[in-house]
Parts: structure tokens; sequence; C-alpha cells
């Protein structure tokens, strides 16, 4: 037996793809989707957006991006407000998120989130003090 970096750039997809069906296997709760939702302006333009996935009845936040030209005016509420709809008709009753960005983490505290969980980085790790905070709300 070896371990080794695997070449084949599915490796990552695939390995988790076997984990989930395993998990599906023994629970009836180990339902995943993922789904995206754009922001765009009137021309198609992209304003940003929203990536998340569900499972277990959570809805997991992975990315949400408002162009800085247009943050301040709602939208990132919106994007928001409409993803945890979608989640709720999935069966979700949370949401889920991380963010290293203090500008962020004051956006989602006026959102309804709370933090749950905080990685600090030590004396001797760079960037020293980097902090990523990890935090939910019921949807």
């Amino acid at each position: 037996m070896k371990i080794t970096e695997p070449q084949d750039p599915q490796f990552a997809t695939v390995l988790e793809a076997k984990l989930l069906q395993e998990l599906i296997a023994s629970s009836t709760q180990a339902k995943k989707m993922s789904f995206s939702l754009a922001l765009t302006c009137a021309d198609g333009a992209s304003l940003g957006g929203l990536s998340a996935s569900t499972s277990y009845g959570w809805l997991l936040i992975k990315v949400l991006f408002i162009a800085p030209s247009v943050r301040g005016r709602g939208y990132g509420r919106e994007v928001l407000q409409q993803a945890f709809a979608r989640a709720k008709s999935l069966g979700c009753h949370s949401v889920w998120l991380d963010t290293s960005n203090p500008a962020a983490r004051r956006f989602y505290v006026k959102q309804g989130f709370e933090s749950f969980g905080t990685l600090i980085n030590d004396d001797g790790d760079a960037p020293l003090g980097h902090q990523r905070r990890f935090m939910k709300r019921k949807i």
C-alpha cells in the first residue's frame, strides 16, 4: 500500500460521490443537492450570486459574492432570501456558512446569523490573528 497525490483531476469529485452514496444508504436525511443563484443587471452582466448545497436539512452557503459597485443596495439580502426559500422547499430547516471577512461577518449578523465556532491562527502561524468564523441561522 502507498499514499500518493492522485493525477486524476476528478479524484475529489469521485471520492465525495462515494462518501455521499454510503451516507445516503445509511440515513434518510442525506439529501444533497447543489444550486446557484445569479444576480445580473438588465444587460445580462453578472453582478454576483450565490453557490450552495443542501444536506441533512442544512443549507451550506459556499459562496456569496456581490460586486462592490452595487453593495449596500439590498441585493445580498435578496439573494439570501431566495436561497432560503429554495432551501425550505428542499426540506432544509437551517443554514450555515463560514467567512474570514469582517465586513461579511457584520452583514451576516444583520441577516440573523450567529457564530458557532472560530478558527484562529496562533502565534507563529501566518497570517497572524487570521480568523475564520462559522455561522448559522434557522430559516
